[in-house]
C-alpha cells in the first residue's frame, strides 16, 4: 500500500502544533465539535468520510483528501464504508 498522507504528517511538529489521529469505526457517526477542529488542516489518511452539513447536505471524501472544517455549517461526520476511517490533523497548540 502506497502512503498517500501529505509529508508532514510524518516529521516531527515544531513544538508550536500538535497532530492527532481520529478513528471512526465503520457505520459510526461522529458529532462535529466546532473547538476540536479549530485551525486544524485534516487529511483522510484511510476510509471514507462522510460530512453533513447543518442544512443536509452531504458530500464524501476519500484516502487522501484534505480538508478545511472552518466555516462549512458542519453537523455530524460518518464513515458509511466497510471498514475504518482514519483522519489525521495538525493544529496549532492551544495556550496554556
Amino acid at each position: 500500500m502506497t502512503d498517500t498522507s501529505p509529508p508532514f504528517f510524518g516529521r516531527r511538529l515544531p513544538s508550536s502544533f500538535e497532530r492527532r489521529k481520529v478513528v471512526l469505526a465503520p457505520g459510526s457517526s461522529r458529532p462535529y465539535v466546532d473547538d476540536e477542529w479549530r485551525d486544524a488542516l485534516v487529511t483522510v489518511d484511510s476510509g471514507e468520510l462522510e460530512l453533513e452539513c447543518s442544512r443536509g447536505g452531504r458530500r464524501t471524501f476519500g484516502t487522501g483528501d484534505i480538508l478545511w472544517f472552518t466555516d462549512l455549517g458542519l453537523r455530524t461526520m460518518h464513515n458509511r464504508g466497510p471498514g475504518p476511517t482514519v483522519l489525521l490533523s495538525i493544529s496549532r497548540r492551544s495556550a496554556p
